[in-house]
Order: structure tokens, then sequence, then C-alpha cells
């Protein structure tokens, strides 16, 4: 649909003009296609074919897609699109989620809130992601969206359980609340009692990693009347036998999120739960089990039929537990497991899951080997991951942490399941080799590349030398995503991927010797880029001042905390319509 002549698209981007009047569609027609056209790439492609394109496009989104918070400024998109209902809105850099960026960064959700009253009262979705989000951000918005429905909080911080009440106080017609993994203050479980009791529309509400004890009155009265309910994920303060009585009043639910599973219970109690389960006939997604009582995991078998996603990224499962749960999974399509499981529950996982497309395997203990279980060192190894690629050639997204691996196995597994697209391999101990030869893990990531084509995100550890990066940039033409740490020779590393990776747009470096020519080589690169992260690397002040002035519509940030005025401690490099960023604390400083 879109002109050849298409390039990358910010929110306050303007058109070409190379329209043709003979074939010119009638504004009506125009904006009733693209009702249709939903993702994000392609209405801004479609926005870059003409005018009149541009114009129907703008006035017919209801859904934008922020991926950086600073690349745009809120009264921007407000101007640009004056129909929104859904917003999705991202801020921190993703190496947050590791303590690298340093408290009061800033990504305030405040100004955008602000603004939508504004511009959107109909705003009905909002989903942030590492925001900053404070209990007055969250009350301001519950009273000024009456018509609001939609709520995600996933890794914001700044807010507490006082919030929640708020919204669920004045958003009378939500039918989504949605908190994981938020760094927030707990102060009890009360804020469910909020919910009037006339409030009947809810559909899914995730509260699962909150700490404290929850209202068990109101939740259960809450769940009741809520007859439209699909989606339920609690903590671990809900007991089984609270957690049956919650499946009795809701068998309808599609996602269930458990809390704890262990428990003392009577034979009746546990025949209770048993059939609470086997009444969960629509049940696709099952996560949670933070506590388990091997003895009570039978209960859950009735349910699995149809399970295509089972997150047990919070059990702390053996391989024969996990075994048996998962013959009886046969439509799985995605899991995650502790490192606890070992190398038999992953053969088990081969055995028994032949249409699993994405797996996930995390460390059960990353800082402490002495904690490790009797799966022996690293808790899962290459052998493991080799296992489950022979069982399940529809393989296509892996999140592997591990403590050995080799090149061969990488190999095997890639060439098993060739369809990889997005391969994220973590051997914990950094700068470890091929344990078998020694070698550096140089022809694992090679064999990545040259055998997934489709590959569209990266993540490389292990002993690296400056050859992986030349097999990245030889081969990876489709990848959007690049992880790296602890990794590389020189600066060449760097330079092979700016040079041969056409489509990269993040690019996540830490503990790595690039310096500021690895920096400068990217130039006529960082602008068609989201953004560039360096920490502990060899960049100087020069070399990024450089770049700013080189680049004067990118963001060259420098976050400086050890009070070296020479060295670039942690680079964020991104693109900006709204030009350097207001709320800068005092550690960042803008070049």
């Amino acid at each position: 649909m879109a002109s050849k002549r298409v390039r990358k698209s910010t929110a306050d981007d303007e058109p070409e003009e190379h329209q043709n009047a003979n074939l010119r569609f009638p504004d009506e027609v125009l904006e009733r296609v693209l009702v249709f056209v939903n993702s994000h790439k392609d209405r801004s492609s479609v926005s870059l074919v003409c005018k009149d394109w541009y114009t129907a496009e703008r006035w017919s989104r209801t859904r934008v897609f922020i991926g950086n918070c600073y690349s745009v400024s809120p009264e921007i998109v407000v101007r640009r699109f004056p129909n929104i209902r859904s917003v999705t809105l991202k801020g921190k850099p993703r190496f947050s989620d590791f303590d690298l960026v340093p408290p009061n960064w800033g990504a305030d959700v405040s100004p955008w809130l602000f603004a939508f009253a504004s511009a959107y009262p109909f705003l009905e979705e909002l989903r942030l992601k590492r925001m900053a989000v404070t209990d007055e951000s969250l009350d301001f918005l519950a009273r000024s969206f009456t018509g609001f429905r939609a709520l995600s909080l996933l890794s914001c911080d700044g807010f507490s359980t006082n919030g929640l009440a708020s919204v669920a106080s004045h958003c009378r017609n939500l039918t989504e609340l949605d908190i994981q993994e938020n760094r927030i203050e707990d102060n009890g479980g009360s804020w469910l009692s909020c919910f009037p009791e006339s409030f009947t529309s809810l559909e899914a509400l995730n509260f699962a990693n909150l700490r404290n004890e929850v209202n068990f009155d109101s939740l259960e009265r809450l769940v009741s009347r809520c007859k439209s309910l699909k989606v339920l994920k609690v903590n671990k303060s809900v007991t089984l036998e609270q957690l049956q009585r919650l499946l009795v009043k809701a068998p309808q639910l599609t996602e269930l999120g458990i809390g704890s599973f262990s428990q003392d219970l009577s034979d009746h109690q546990y025949a209770d739960l048993n059939s609470a389960f086997n009444n969960c006939k629509n049940l696709r997604i099952l996560s949670g089990l933070w506590e388990v009582a091997s003895i009570y995991l039978p209960a859950l078998y009735p349910a699995c039929e149809n399970l295509i996603f089972l997150n047990l990224s919070y059990a702390v499962l053996q391989s024969f537990e996990l075994a048996k749960l998962l013959s009886h999974c046969p439509l799985l399509r995605q899991l995650w497991v502790q490192d606890t499981v070992g190398d038999k529950g992953l053969e088990a996982v081969g055995k028994s899951c032949p249409l699993l497309e994405e797996l996930r395997v995390f460390p059960a203990y990353p800082f402490d080997q002495d904690l490790l279980p009797e799966a022996g060192p690293g808790g899962v190894t290459e052998s493991g991951f080799v296992a489950v690629s022979r069982g399940c050639p529809r393989l296509r997204y892996t999140l592997y942490f591990c403590r050995q691996m080799t090149n061969a196995a990488v190999a095997e597994v890639v060439s098993n399941c060739p369809g990889f697209t997005h391969f994220r391999l973590c051997i914990m101990n950094p700068c470890q080799p091929d344990y078998l030869t020694n070698e550096p893990m140089d022809e694992a990531f090679g064999a990545v590349v040259k055998t997934c084509p489709n590959l569209q995100r990266l993540s490389i550890s292990g002993l690296l030398t400056d050859r992986t990066f030349e097999f990245i940039g030889a081969h990876a033409k489709n990848l959007e995503t690049l992880s790296v740490a602890f990794a590389g020779s020189s600066d060449r590393g760097m330079q092979y991927i700016l040079h041969g990776c056409p489509k990269l747009r993040k690019l996540e470096i830490r503990d790595s010797p690039f310096g500021n020519a690895a920096l400068l080589s990217g130039l006529e690169r960082y602008e068609s880029m989201r953004s560039l992260w360096m920490s502990a690397c060899n960049v100087t002040m020069n070399g990024c001042r450089l770049l700013a002035r080189e680049m004067p519509r990118l963001n060259v940030e420098v976050i400086r905390e050890d009070g070296d005025e020479t060295h670039a401690e942690k680079v964020y490099v991104y693109r900006s319509v709204a030009g350097p960023r207001r709320d800068a604390p005092p550690f960042v400083l803008t070049l």
C-alpha cells in the first residue's frame, strides 16, 4: 500500500508529496480502509504516502504506541492525533531492570496525563512500562477520564496501593487492572474494598506481585459479581482454600495466576479443589504457584489439557514434578520455568510439548551457586537445551540462563529450530568459554545468525571476540534488537554491527571494550534507530560531545555518578522530535 519512498516515522513526521490526482481515494473510503490497519509500523508507513493519506490516518487512528517517552512530547502527540483512545508508553531504558539506571532518572507520567486530560477526555486505555507513577498521578487519571477502561502498569515505580484505591473508587467502567513487576509501596489489601458494590465490569485483574495480604472478602465479592471476568492473577497471600472459592465463583476464567499452592488440606478440601479445577474448562494460561506442595499438583491436571501458556517462573519445581505436569499439557506453546527443573525437566519438555514455540528458563539462585539444588552446577546445561530443540522444532523464542554452554550445542539447537526470531542466551559467568574446548563462543552465535534468517532479537554472552560481531554484521540482516554484555575485543566489533545490520533499532551494550571510534562509527545510523545504551565501556565525554555536535537531532545523555570528568560512565542516545528533555536530574548531562 505504501510508497517505496517510505522512511522511518515518528509521531510528528510529515508526508512527502507524490500523489497522483487521478488515483485519489474519497476520504470516507480511505478512513474506512484504515480502520483495519492495526500495526503501528504499517500505519506510520501509510501516513507517509501522501497528504491525503496522512490526514486520513491522523483522524482515524485511535491507538498510539510510544516506545520512548522522550522521543516525542505530549504536545506533539495530541496535535498529531486528535482521536486517541488507547496509549502505550514506555519510559526508562531496559537496563533499568538491572538497576543500571539511577533512581529519579525521569520518565514521569504526569505531563502526559495533563496533556491527555485536555485533549483526550475520552481516553479509555493506558499501558505504561518503566514509567515513574505517583499516587497523585493515579488519582488524577481516575478523576479525569470518565470512560476509562484499562490500566496496565509494568515495571513502574513511585506509587502505592493508595493510588490503586483511587482507580478502584472512581473508574466505574474499568475492565482491566494489571499491575505487574512494579516497585510499589504495599499498604495492605484494603484497596480492593474500594470497588463499589454496583461495579460489575471487570474482565481482567492482576495483583500477583503485591506482597501483603488482601481483603479476601472484598476480592471474593468482586469476583462473584464480575461475570465477564476472564483473567485473574492473585498474590501468594491467597491460600489454596481461598483459591478454590474463587474458582467456584469464576469457572469461566481463561487465564489464572495462582498464589500459594502449599497448605495443609483435608481430604474434603482437596476434593473440592480438584473439582473446582475440573470445572475450569476454558483455561488457556496458567501462572503463579509461588509456593508449591508437590502432593497437590495433581489437582491442576484436569485444567491443563487446553493450556497454551504455562508460566512457572516463580515456582520452584523439580524435574519429576514438571514432567508429570507437562504430560497433561499437549497444546502448550509457551513455557517459562526456573532452572531448578534441571536438564531432566527440559528433557520432559522435549518429549511432551511438540508444539512449543517459546521457552524461557530463569535462574532460581542467580547470585549464589552454593544454593543450587541437586540438578547440579548451573541448574540447567547445554544438554537440556539440546533436548528441547530435538523435541520442539517450532521453537522460535528462547531466553535461556545457564552456567555452561558449548559451541556445538548451540549449533545443534538452531539446526533443529531454524525458525528462531528471538534468541537470548545468558551464560551467567561473564566471559565463560566453551567449557569443553575452552574456545570462545564465537562459532555458537555465528551458527545462530547464519541458520536463523528471521532473527529479530539477539542477546549474546560468554567469552566472545570481534569474530562474533563480524558474523552478526554479515548475516543478521533482519536483526532489530541486540544486547551485549562482557563481550568483544576492540572497536571493530561494534563497527561490524552498525555497518552490517540495516534494520537495527535498539543496541544495548554493557561492560565491553568499545570506545569513541565505535561510538562515532554509527553517525549515519543512529537517527534510524530508536536508541543506543552503553555503560562501563571506554567512551569519553569528548567522544559524546562530538557525536552530539555532528548529530543535533539526537539526544545524547551521559549519566555521571562517579565524578569522573572525562569518562562517560553511562551513555543513552536516542532520536527525538521534541529536543532535549526539560526534566533531566543533575546527574544526567544532556550534550
